[in-house]
């Protein structure tokens, strides 16, 4: 090989300049840096490849077997999963298919697919992670206590239930609007109301109140904040209670027709059932007799009947009821 050796050197210089009666000494200095290039006579100025120069890559590994191949039967998921992290197909023992299949054919396979790492999964959040993580906080947490054995205790001595939700979303915001609202519950019968409190406060709330479970359900989205809606549930439930239990000046002047239900004491039907046992002389007059007629069996059964047809409507069933008892009164 042909070889040649350039050098240079540092060279200073130093020049006076004299001009319109100014003498002005200038100080000129060239930089040059020493420069050996060996090169061959063939490829001027370029790299050798098979030098280990700058350019030199390092040879490429091959690529060993996936996980999946080396896992163990009895292999721990913990340990492969143990936080939130994006799909990894050589970590997942599972033939998972996910995309568009193309002309007719299956789902792309987990190798490469970018669809399954764009999603979000529940990976780590197995039943045995969730099991590690629960005997993990026990040392956190204390005991049940032993007085709510049963769902009727709690019932009786925690009244009140609060519902909110939680959402996880592949978005860039970590916030639902949903995730606001508020729903609490509570059973009228749990409250401390007197006849005319509750039916007032059956009247305020109107659809809130189940009749069926006796269940009041007053839900709040309109803060920004769930605590804020927890608040104001809280508020109107106590100035439910309050209004409830105050009695107006009209309130004194409601008729049988204003009333919320039908009431079977003192009302036309109850009188007309006690003359027409008179009538009939099954017994004598009287207070007492009053009271031994009302106490039949005969006579439960149609104040039950008509209770019904009055605040149920008119059905089939209730009027099938109603028959029955009239004729079990009349003796036919």
């Amino acid at each position: 090989m042909a070889a040649h050796t350039s050098k240079a050197f540092l060279s200073l210089g130093r020049l006076n300049v004299s001009g319109f009666g100014l003498h002005r000494s200038v100080n000129r200095i060239r930089y040059a840096t020493l420069l050996s290039t060996n090169s061959p006579s063939g490829n001027k100025g370029l790299p050798d490849r098979g030098s280990r120069g700058a350019f030199a890559r390092k040879p490429r590994r091959d690529a060993g077997e996936p996980r999946t191949e080396k896992m163990a039967v009895d292999q721990d998921w913990t340990a492969v999963y143990p936080a939130a992290v994006p799909f990894r197909p050589s970590s997942v023992p599972l033939p998972v298919r996910m995309g568009y299949p193309v002309k007719g054919g299956v789902p792309p396979e987990k190798k490469g697919n970018l669809e399954l790492i764009k999603i979000p999964n529940f990976l780590h959040l197995t039943p045995g992670a969730i099991k590690k993580h629960c005997e993990a906080l026990k040392s956190f947490c204390t005991e049940w206590p032993s007085a709510l054995d049963t769902d009727a205790k709690c019932d009786q001595h925690f009244p009140i239930k609060v519902e909110s939700r939680e959402y996880l979303s592949a978005s860039p915001s970590v916030r639902n609007p949903s995730a606001r609202i508020v729903h609490l519950k509570v059973k009228l019968s749990s409250l401390n109301l007197d006849d005319h409190a509750r039916k007032k406060m059956v009247k305020l709330v109107g659809e809130r109140y189940c009749k069926d479970t006796d269940i009041l359900t007053i839900k709040t989205d309109s803060c920004p904040l769930r605590q804020q809606n927890y608040d104001y549930a809280m508020y109107l439930l106590t100035v439910l209670y309050h209004e409830s239990w105050k009695t107006e000046a009209w309130e004194a002047e409601k008729t049988a027709a204003d009333m919320e239900e039908y009431i079977w004491e003192d009302s036309p039907s109850q009188k007309n059932i006690l003359d027409t046992l008179v009538r009939m002389k099954v017994a004598g007059e009287g207070e007492e007799l009053r009271e031994e007629l009302l106490r039949r069996k005969e006579v439960q059964e149609y104040k039950d009947s008509v209770t019904r047809l009055k605040n149920e409507g008119e059905s089939e069933s209730a009027m099938l009821q109603y028959r029955e008892a009239v004729k079990k009164i009349l003796n036919l």
